[in-house]
């Protein structure tokens, strides 16, 4: 037998038979899929050419880690024909080891000689918290293969699996991925998009994604951009570093919900992956643990002087313990010089058995005397409400915090007076620094080096795109302050504010992104910072602009109503196109990724914006003429009054109909169930329902009801929830069916045609057009037109009249003036109130931070 069929034989289940699986796909491109029989062809092939450089010899194999069906047959070629391999981009390190041969589109020698190479080594990889260092792992066939059956095994995987890879596969977590996956014949989605990249989850809702993994910044991305839907997904895995007890709770409390499980990890490259894992269904109530050792593992806590009773450090046992380090391409020739690991992190068990890490042995700061654990400074900062990352300066002499955001100077010495009070450093030991964002290395992981590199600028960084944007978003949204990392809808944005921010943003951007409101405040920030580059290409200012379709719907409907009740024209229907675009605003605002408690207190907050006003102002005008009534005046008349048309009781027969149609549906998908079916079927759910609310619609037209059928909640629900279906279309079959359940509403809707065409046009716009093109110099008038619309409907009943049969373009002018009007003197007082009010600043208390030193 020669030594290559030997090397191959002794290699298991990951890469070894991968034919077994037939069929069944392996790997899912963009371009194609890859069956695990072609798989295997392909591998066989690849290790037949590397064989062929050096018959006999092994190879060190430099490779460039990429989310691409070739890097991984060239691995698991490399690792089938036992040779081991280097994943790296870095040209100096793979020179520094002498690789002797490299992948790239095919396999070519190097023109050096592999050094002495150990029988069990199989792959070298940089450790997770060193980037450019030349100390790498060292990991055999026997680490990556039970480490990967361990995984398989405590996750349930099987066949019918479909990873997307939403990590690099030189982190070894990433790469975990992959073997567990391979080693159960389920497939793998590789597409290396970032999770704010809406086209990475439309592809792996196309593909039928099962599971995704993540390190707590790929949660931070995700609860900036939105949690993404996907249907079929069954798990969520997290490791990488300690994602906040309070985060894990929600995470683990929302996959109840939606019907997937979030299982934490612990792990790192010198373990080859995983050492522990929380079961799912302890993350709720144990958010703060990872929890056991994983199959085949074991764990232990070691005393450790100056530690807190129970806290040691802690030290795993398992056949996935590497083979140690390597500095040097001498090192390569050793054998395992292991059987433990020494993690470095210190740790405790819970009265039930779980292990919690509380720490970093070599994350202890020794400043002025006094033993600083940084993870409890960070930990317990985050508590009183401040994201930042310590570092002790390469000098011994300074603590660094870097804040990130655009936080003001009022904010910084927050900080800096909690870290001096809980740490007892003097004030000048403590260096808090203002970053755009965290530094993080490849991995998400904190950049410990480049936050101990920061120095405090000469003058504090002010007036960055990124505080211009959240200036913008505080004023518009009546708010004190902004962080960068909140979107529009984290905020509780609605209808309302969107108008005016949308088009304040556009005027910076140009043309915004579809999903915009799903965006942080940094995201938009570097929008404007790129349109602002002076370097760049200048924009030309065009005499027409993209605009949001219901910004202009909006405009032209209020005109509309108002222009055919002053008699200036008769075009009735845009109060219809209206209840379209309210049902779309309700998809983009208030179906967030949130539980049912926050959705009805966010639906409840947007209602009370429509409604206080509204009883307001109508209450008013009773008290004044005597009329409407109190049902018109409570916004129960379309509940409680005649079905009838009668005038002015259903003058406002709009404003009731919103708010039955937008709270009753909040209320709906609140239901934990409900919700759960939303989020993983928000088309069909959206669909089903506007089909069904053409029941009572179509029921009133064959039975001849003789009651008001165009301006009643049950008859025009349909307008609404079509309008929330066409929001979450995304596909081209999902607008076609949405298009031909609205039309089937419109046809002989009302008695007459023009009004019928007119709010089939409506919503065929907001199926089909997201942005349309729009006079530049209209933009600003239609955007205030747009905004003061909920306004002007409420006063214009007021106003119109004194024109009506002597001036109805006065009509409209004036109803249009003191709608804009009453919508500024609304919108602004409450900005008024804070400036006039003192501002008192509260300080968070933070638990003492120190240890003596011994």
């Amino acid at each position: 037998m020669g030594e290559g069929t030997a090397r191959a034989q002794a290699t298991a289940g990951i890469a070894a038979d991968l034919a077994r699986h037939g069929e069944r796909a392996a790997l899912r491109t963009a371009s194609a899929t890859l069956s695990y029989a072609e798989l295997a062809r392909r591998v066989a092939a690849a290790r037949r050419e590397l064989d062929a450089l050096g018959p006999g010899t092994r190879q060190l194999v430099r490779l460039r880690p990429a989310a691409t069906a070739d890097f991984v047959v060239a691995w698991l070629a490399a690792y089938s024909g036992g040779h081991p391999a280097l994943f790296t981009h870095d040209d100096g390190l793979a020179r520094a080891y002498g690789v002797s041969a490299e992948h790239d589109g095919g396999w070519r020698q190097t023109g050096t000689s592999a050094p002495d190479l150990h029988p069990d080594l199989r792959l070298l990889l940089s450790t997770s918290g060193s980037t450019g260092s030349p100390k790498l792992v060292r990991l055999s066939a026997a680490n990556l293969e039970s480490n990967a059956a361990s995984i398989a095994d405590y996750l349930g995987l099987t066949g019918d699996d479909v990873a997307l890879t939403t990590l690099p596969l030189d982190y070894c977590y990433g790469l975990s991925v992959l073997h567990s996956h391979l080693l159960v014949g389920a497939a793998l989605v590789l597409d290396d998009r970032s999770v704010t990249d809406p086209a990475l989850w439309e592809r792996a809702r196309a593909e039928g994604a099962t599971s995704f993994a993540g390190v707590p910044y790929t949660f931070d991305l995700l609860g900036a951009a939105g949690w993404p839907a996907l249907p079929t997904l069954r798990q969520v895995t997290q490791a990488g570093g300690r994602l906040a007890p309070e985060r894990v709770r929600a995470l683990a409390e929302q996959g109840t919900r939606e019907g997937w499980e979030l299982v934490v990890m612990y792990g790192q490259t010198e373990a080859t992956a995983r050492m522990a894992y929380l079961p799912p269904a302890l993350a709720a109530s144990h958010p703060g643990a990872v929890g056991v050792p994983i199959p085949g593992g074991s764990l232990r806590i070691d005393p450790v002087d100056g530690a807190e009773p129970g806290v040691g450090e802690l030290v795993y046992s398992g056949p996935n313990v590497m083979m140690g380090y390597a500095e040097s391409p001498a090192d390569l020739a050793f054998g395992s010089l292991l059987d433990e690991l020494r993690t470095g992190d210190l740790a405790r068990l819970t009265p039930e058995g779980l292990v919690e890490i509380v720490g970093r042995r070599s994350r202890f700061a020794k400043l002025f005397g006094q033993r600083i654990d940084l993870d409890r400074v960070q930990t317990l900062l985050g508590l009183g409400g401040y994201d930042v990352g310590c570092a002790e300066t390469a000098d011994g002499s300074h603590l660094v915090v870097a804040v990130p955001g655009s936080p003001d100077a009022a904010t910084l010495a927050e900080v800096a007076q909690a870290v001096a009070t809980g740490t007892g450093l003097p004030a000048h030991a403590v260096l808090v620094v203002p970053v755009a964002a965290l530094p993080r290395l490849p991995n998400g992981k904190l950049d410990q080096q480049a936050i101990a590199r920061l120095e405090v600028p000469p003058t504090p960084v002010m007036g960055t795109p990124e505080a211009s944007v959240a200036r913008l978003y505080a004023r518009v949204l009546g708010r004190d302050q902004v962080d960068p990392g909140a979107s529009f809808v984290s905020l509780g944005g609605d209808s309302l504010s969107y108008v005016e921010l949308s088009l304040r943003l556009e005027s910076r951007v140009g043309r915004l992104p579809a999903d915009w409101q799903t965006w942080s405040v940094a995201a938009l920030a570097a929008l404007v910072e790129r349109a602002d580059d002076p370097a760049g290409e200048p924009r030309r200012r065009r005499a027409w602009a993209r605009v949001d379709s219901t910004i202009v719907l909006r405009a032209l409907a209020i005109v509309l109503i108002v222009g055919s009740h002053t008699n200036l024209w008769v075009v009735l229907g845009g109060a219809h196109v209206l209840l379209a675009v309210a049902g779309v605003n309700f998809a983009r605002f208030h179906l967030a990724d949130e539980g049912p408690r926050e959705r009805v207190r966010r639906v409840a907050r947007a209602a009370a914006r429509v409604a206080a006003p509204a009883v307001a102002w109508i209450g008013a005008v009773a008290l004044l003429t005597g009329s409407p009534g109190w049902r018109s005046v409570l916004l129960l008349n379309d509940l409680l009054g005649s079905r009838n048309w009668s005038e002015p009781a259903w003058h406002y027969w709009f404003v009731e109909v919103v708010l039955i149609l937008a709270v009753g549906a909040g209320l709906l998908t609140a239901v934990p169930r409900v919700m759960a079916l939303e989020r993983r079927h928000r088309f069909p759910l959206a669909l089903g329902l506007t089909t069904a609310a053409l029941v009572p619609r179509w029921a009133a037209e064959l039975t001849s009801y003789g009651g008001d059928v165009v301006h009643s909640s049950l008859f025009v629900a349909w307008l609404f929830l079509g309008g929330w279906a066409a929001a979450v279309a995304r596909r081209r079959r999902d607008r076609v069916l949405v298009t031909a359940v609205l039309l089937a509403g419109c046809w002989g809707f009302t008695t007459s045609d023009l009004r019928d065409l007119l709010i089939a046009a409506g919503v065929v716009v907001l199926v089909w057009f997201p942005t349309v093109p729009w006079p530049r110099v209209l933009v600003g008038p239609a955007g205030v037109v747009a905004s003061a619309s909920l306004y002007v409907y409420l006063t214009h009943w007021q106003v119109y009249p004194w024109f009506e049969t002597r001036w109805p373009l006065g009509g409209l002018l004036a109803s249009l003036a003191v709608g804009v009007l009453a919508w500024q003197v609304v919108h602004r007082a409450p900005g008024w109130v804070r400036r006039r009010r003192p501002v008192r600043r509260h300080y968070s208390p933070v638990p003492p931070l120190r240890q003596e030193a011994r």
